[in-house]
């Protein structure tokens, strides 16, 4: 029984440990707990199975692993983000982005519809957090949709699918948390993963669209009295236009003697604040060259999109990394909150508290996940799922289809901080020897993920929404009745669509891997010939450079010092010097030059 035990240690382990998450227990503890146990059942087990590599001193390597993690920086982009999110939230923004953009669609049928999904993917792309996004959309959007006659299920899908778009849209924790676990730069995986947020973001208002096409009474156009703030008009369209022309003219011609990276942002900062600034003095002037909904448009969305900029722009352009992105994006939050008046010391402490404990909850997971780690790997469990995994028929595309299905299911029960602490790292490794591409597989998993929060009965977004749906007929004040609450039943039905546009932009960056992989750039291939005329014309100034005295053939020559084209006279027998060393000269460190006397590579 124990050469049983002994030899099947590895997924014994894994199976009792995966158990104990369903059933209920504390993640961070069942995996601390879980790794304890089986390191003491490993070290007693060892003298059995010689797959089993446990001894009592390598414990102490857990105390090195944690001091790993406190050290790890980027980790820290977490608290920030997640700082920035609840800023956000609490400071109302998400009300103002609904009510205005909102209106701006509201003469098109469905526009509240699409109004949900370009907020959550604003909201996603300042929050990162999906629980604030379903929440505060929830609480906003859906009486007014519900008021509008709305299908519920339509209503509940678009906004439990929208929320969590804060799972694959930059800068989300997901993202950062996979980037983390697969030893890859946050940065790629945010470049990566841009590209198929778009497409996924414009497959959801292509759904809506095609509602609105079969059933129009599913999602109708708002009523002139529900718009207030009327059309836009031509000022939208010139105001549009002439933040456009402000960019093309400081990139091109202001600031164009700047760097690529400076003219873009400088460009960009000029043509938000001027339009923007104009619309805060024609309010508060009451100038009225600008229609209402131009003006609250232009003062609505720039603070966002620019706190959007400050954020992923700087981080695209290598300017910032996400850690200093994501400190940025808090204090451009408080900023945004000080400006609208909407930060006190109650929120400010909310917002506090609350990202301690995701923090807190983070670490906790992640030191307990290195605790199961050290022994996991000690009992060769990384050596047991490679060859599981590699055994699957289909090779690489088996793989990612397995892969994707464990995960989507295990997602359905198990926050995505579990299931990236656990099973990423025990899967990176198998797929980086089937050459895929880790980056792509991040956000594979990321999208997968996704999905799992919208599946029916155990998805969290689903759980966040119903948390916040009416369960009761209320009455509206606006349209004097009374209307119907919103049903289970509809919550899950309504998010079925959705789930299926997931699994088909799963499919579609299977097919289409270079949707992630753009973020790769060509290597830089000089020729030969070339490389030995700038390194000869270093001597005579090459590179803009003035001379330095170094050239491949006629050698460095400097006052007071021996030339490199010939060896010094070290001395010879005769003079009862020592001989050189064979090679010529001594390199650093007593090793012999390489490439002939001069110690320099022969680049002919």
């Amino acid at each position: 029984m124990l050469d049983l035990i002994a030899h099947n240690l590895a997924p014994i382990m894994f199976i009792t440990v995966m158990a104990m998450l369903l059933i209920g227990y504390p993640v961070a503890f069942t995996l601390a707990a879980g790794g304890m146990y089986f390191f003491v059942v490993g070290v007693e087990l060892s003298h059995i199975s010689p797959e089993i590599r446990l001894f009592w001193p390598l414990a102490q390597a857990n105390m090195n692993r944690v001091f790993d993690i406190m050290r790890n920086d980027t980790l820290l982009a977490i608290p920030f983000f997640t700082f920035m999110g609840l800023i956000l939230e609490r400071s109302r923004m998400a009300e103002d982005l609904l009510d205005t953009i909102g209106q701006l669609f509201g003469t098109l049928r469905g526009g509240l519809a699409f109004a949900v999904v370009l907020v959550g993917a604003l909201l996603a792309a300042t929050t990162g957090v999906v629980a604030a996004s379903v929440i505060a959309m929830g609480l906003i959007s859906l009486p007014i949709m519900m008021r509008y006659n709305y299908h519920p299920g339509l209503a509940a899908g678009t906004i439990a699918a929208s929320g969590t778009l804060a799972q694959i849209i930059p800068p989300s924790l997901v993202l950062i948390v996979m980037a983390d676990q697969l030893g890859r730069s946050v940065g790629d995986m945010y470049v990566g993963a841009f590209f198929p947020a778009l497409i996924v973001v414009g497959i959801y208002c292509a759904y809506i669209f095609a509602v609105t096409l079969v059933k129009p009474e599913w999602a109708p156009a708002l009523p002139p009295e529900a718009r207030p703030l009327g059309d836009g008009g031509r000022s939208l369209y010139l105001i549009l236009l002439i933040a456009v022309g402000l960019y093309f003219i400081g990139y091109y011609y202001v600031f164009d003697h700047l760097r690529f990276e400076t003219r873009v942002v400088w460009s960009a900062l000029v043509a938000t604040v001027l339009p923007y600034g104009f619309a805060i003095a024609n309010r508060a002037m009451k100038l009225g060259y600008l229609s209402k909904m131009a003006e609250q448009v232009v003062i609505v969305l720039i603070p966002p999109l620019a706190l959007i900029f400050l954020v992923l722009g700087t981080i695209f352009l290598g300017i910032a990394t996400p850690t200093e992105g994501g400190a940025m994006g808090a204090t451009g939050a408080l900023v945004m909150s000080i400006m609208k008046r909407r930060l006190d010391k109650k929120t400010l402490m909310q917002a506090l508290d609350s990202t301690t404990k995701l923090a807190t909850f983070v670490m906790f997971i992640l030191i307990g996940a290195r605790v199961f780690a050290l022994t996991f790997y000690g009992i060769s469990g990384d050596r047991w799922v490679e060859e599981l995994m590699l055994a699957l028929p289909g090779g690489e595309t088996g793989f990612l289809i397995t892969v994707s299905i464990i995960v989507f299911i295990l997602g359905c029960f198990l926050d995505f901080f579990e299931i990236a602490f656990v099973l990423v790292p025990l899967l990176a490794p198998v797929a980086e020897k089937l050459g895929i591409d880790l980056i792509w597989f991040g956000v594979l998993l990321g999208f997968n993920l996704q999905a799992s929060f919208l599946t029916p009965p155990f998805g969290f977004a689903l759980f966040y929404l119903r948390s916040v749906a009416p369960v009761k007929a209320w009455y509206d004040k606006t349209t004097d009745r009374m209307i119907e609450p919103i049903t289970t039943k509809a919550i899950y039905t309504g998010t079925l669509p959705f789930i299926v546009i997931q699994i088909f932009m799963l499919g579609l960056l299977i097919a289409f891997p270079g949707l992630v992989t753009h973020y790769k750039t060509d290597p830089l291939i000089l020729d030969q010939s070339d490389i030995n005329e700038e390194i000869n014309n270093i001597g005579g100034g090459g590179f803009g450079l003035p001379g330095s005295g170094l050239s491949i053939d006629g050698g460095l020559t400097l006052p007071g010092a021996p030339s490199l084209g010939e060896p010094p006279n070290l001395g010879g027998p005769e003079s009862g010097g020592a001989l050189p060393p064979p090679g010529g000269l001594p390199a650093p460190g007593g090793l012999p030059a390489p490439g002939g006397a001069t110690g320099l590579p022969n680049f002919d």
